[in-house]
């Protein structure tokens, strides 16, 4: 199998974290027919990618490419970014489910120290 530079593995998927400086984590999502069973299986796996200009945000959805180990753990860079999540809002790529901001000072709008119901 001759693979020439340009001709390198893309996948899809979604960035579960943007913390680390020039470095995002992209969660992938596949899903295969079990072969005994007849049903299809959702198997999810975390990559570390390469993000030099730190465009890629959490939620966004981000296209990456195998490449030469840059680390530990990245073997990923990222080519370009699909689709953008709104900065409001982050969606919880194993359920779905979309969180709102939180708000800074709400719990002291709520007249309480802790945000607790005391």
């Amino acid at each position: 199998m001759n693979i020439t530079r340009n001709q390198r593995r893309t996948i899809e998927g979604t960035v579960t974290s943007d913390q680390c400086a020039k470095t995002i984590t992209v969660q992938v999502e596949r899903t295969y027919k079990h072969p005994k069973y007849k049903k299809y299986v959702r198997k999810m796996a975390r990559y570390h990618a390469h993000d030099e200009k730190s465009e890629a945000k959490r939620g966004d959805r981000v296209e990456i490419q195998s490449c030469r180990p840059l680390s530990k753990t990245k073997r990923w860079t990222l080519v370009r970014v699909i689709d953008r999540s709104k900065r409001g809002e982050i969606v919880d790529v194993t359920s779905g489910i979309v969180e709102a901001p939180k708000a800074k000072g709400a719990a002291q709008a709520a007249g309480t120290r802790d945000g607790g119901d005391a």
